[in-house]
């Protein structure tokens, strides 16, 4: 049992949900909406820094997102290569480890490159890592792990069975936190947040406030966790 007050997560999660629900409901474009969404991931980014939480994972582009009209996920390339360039350029003002998972060989060539720079320019300098789940399936991650045992030729257990999974490196979430009033994990991590705290919100994740984080922090640190036992 893990309890006590000022309990901190070692790992939060977010499903960034609602981004063109907000833009319809202020008369804006999906790509505002989406923009909005951006900008909200790295004002979050750095609560989680003041928090010195470790690690924190969002969930940005899944896999069964490129089944969206040509010209959204057109969109949110542009938008994914500009928040890659940013995120670059910000990662040591921000005090920010940055590593990216998901099927990365379904993404543009470019984009592949830019993930590579941002990871090599930001590996373990800092105490925050972010994660940022791109082209992530949960299914897809497992399917992979399974393959590489295989391929490996020996059995494995859960501890083994972890490693060979995108989030190696990453503690299991204690929390995930998704907004927009959707009350289900949609693919993200089914393997890491067996035992995860789920936080649904209704409002949409550009209006995520501060407030709410510190609330759902302050909750945590409240719980029992059994964690089985």
């Amino acid at each position: 049992m893990i309890s006590g007050e000022n309990l901190l997560p070692s790992c939060v999660g977010f499903i960034m949900d609602g981004n063109r629900r907000f833009a319809k409901e202020i008369g804006r474009t999906e790509l505002e909406g989406y923009q909005a969404g951006k900008e909200k991931f790295l004002e979050v980014a750095e609560w989680v820094a003041e928090k010195k939480i470790p690690h924190a994972v969002f969930y940005a582009f899944s896999t069964e997102n490129w089944k969206r009209e040509k010209e959204e996920v057109e969109h949110l390339m542009f938008l994914l290569r500009e928040f890659l360039e940013q995120f670059r350029k910000e990662a040591d003002e921000r005090k920010l480890n940055a590593k990216i998972i998901g099927r990365r060989e379904d993404l543009p060539g470019d984009i592949q490159a830019s993930i590579k720079s941002l990871e090599e320019s930001g590996q373990d300098k800092y105490t925050t890592t972010i994660w940022v789940a791109i082209s992530y399936g949960g299914r897809v991650e497992i399917l992979s792990a399974i393959n590489e045992a295989i391929a490996q030729g020996e059995s494995v257990d859960e501890e083994q069975f972890s490693k060979l999974l995108w989030t190696d490196g990453m503690p299991d979430p204690d929390i995930i936190i998704r907004t927009s009033g959707e009350k289900r994990l949609s693919n993200f991590l089914p393997w890491q947040t067996v035992y995860s705290e789920l936080f649904f919100l209704d409002n949409y994740w550009p209006s995520f406030t501060k407030d709410e984080f510190t609330r759902i922090l302050d909750e945590y640190g409240k719980r029992e966790r059994r964690v089985g036992r």
